[in-house]
């Protein structure tokens, strides 16, 4: 199917808001299974690119979906009560400081919309969520990449970026990272948000946290009102076909939030699945145990395969694909594990071509991926 170029001159005399918008590229996301089944006959396919939870989701968000098909006729609630509620007893914040969105990217294209204009700035980390510099763009924006430090946010530039640039109105920082896996800790962030402005919004993307609940920065909620936390149900929770997200703030900031949230952003049944995915926290323990069991096989093996590796904290694993043949690449060999029923996340889109991301799957899935690598590596 072919597709049409977006350019000015085939919009006059529609144009779009802000010449940025022209730049932007379409947000590209990991191919789903059904479209390789289409292109190459496959049905044995494993699916390691969109860090989704191979253990699927609690059974108690089964029975909740189920007791919610009877009302598919009715708005939901679009206060999300119940859920708000759960929310503010789990994180220990009032309901007022809660923002619920349709996943986490819909509440960081609200914070955008809220507080970045024309001719402002956002600021955020080299390898840090693609779609960060995309809301810049949305906004007609100045979008400021900081150079990564050994492929994590360095924050002492960063905090001498928002010097740099009285025009910053957001910095965006990811925590653990995507798709480095790399994580912050508690003193170095206390440290950034105490040195800049308050009148720039410091947005912590903690959709991974589950994985790491040590990296926990609900703490500084209490003492910096330019702090915004955001998360989502879509990865540990694993939720992500239901779309849920939330984030917590000073209640100053969540009202404005609130006024630019579309209503009824959250389905009724994400609503439902979402409180009974919190409420089964046994679950998340068994998924982050199984996660980190996982990992250090995986760790394990890439050690074996002569595969470079960034030491991740959440679900996912940066590999590094260089091999001393012209023939070989990260592009060639996510190519061959496509070819082999093996999703993975090629990062050439993050400046990274010589990088794949890879979800970590459950025993079987993991095993697949890596004797389907060695495979392609030891061909003649």
């Amino acid at each position: 199917m072919q597709t049409t170029q977006l350019t000015e001159s085939s919009l006059l005399p529609l144009v779009p808001a802000y010449d940025s918008i022209l730049a932007l590229a379409p947000y590209q996301t990991g191919k789903p299974i059904e479209e390789l089944t289409r292109e190459y006959g496959i049905s044995d396919v494993v699916k390691l690119a969109s860090n989704e939870n191979p253990m699927g989701c609690s059974p108690q968000v089964t029975l909740a979906v189920t007791e919610q098909l009877g009302q598919l006729s009715r708005y939901p609630d679009g206060n999300g009560y119940y859920l708000k509620q759960a929310l503010a007893d789990f994180n220990d914040v009032n309901v007022e400081q809660i923002t619920l969105g349709n996943g986490s990217d819909d509440l960081l294209d609200i914070l955008a919309r809220s507080f970045v204009g024309i001719d402002d700035a956002i600021v955020y980390s080299q390898y840090a969520f693609v779609v960060y510099s995309m809301l810049a763009k949305m906004q007609g924006a100045m979008d400021i990449e900081v150079p990564a430090h050994r492929f994590g946010h360095d924050l002492k530039a960063m905090s001498q970026a928002v010097q740099d640039n009285p025009n910053t109105k957001v910095v965006f920082i990811a925590n653990p990272n995507n798709p480095t896996g790399t994580q912050l800790g508690h003193k170095e962030l206390h440290q950034f948000v105490a040195s800049v402005p308050s009148s720039v919004l410091v947005v912590l993307d903690e959709a991974y946290i589950e994985y790491s609940p040590e990296s926990n920065n609900r703490a500084l909620l209490d003492e910096f009102d330019n702090v915004v936390i955001v998360r989502t149900f879509s990865k540990a929770y694993g939720l992500a076909g239901l779309r849920v997200g939330y984030a917590l703030s000073s209640v100053p900031v969540a009202d404005l939030l609130n006024r630019i949230r579309q209503p009824f952003n959250v389905s009724r049944i994400g609503l439902a699945a979402a409180a009974a995915a919190l409420a089964d926290q046994d679950f998340i323990e068994k998924t982050r145990l199984t996660n980190d069991e996982q990992m250090r096989w995986l760790e394990k093996q890439f050690d074996a395969l002569g595969l470079g590796f960034v030491k991740s904290y959440a679900n996912f694993i940066m590999v590094e694909v260089q091999v001393e043949m012209e023939d070989i690449s990260a592009a060639s060999i996510h190519q061959a594990l496509l070819e082999q029923g093996v999703i993975v996340r090629p990062l050439t889109a993050y400046g990274l071509p010589n990088w794949l991301r890879i979800t970590v799957g459950m025993a079987e899935e993991n095993l697949r991926l890596i004797d389907t690598l060695r495979s392609i590596l030891t061909e003649d």
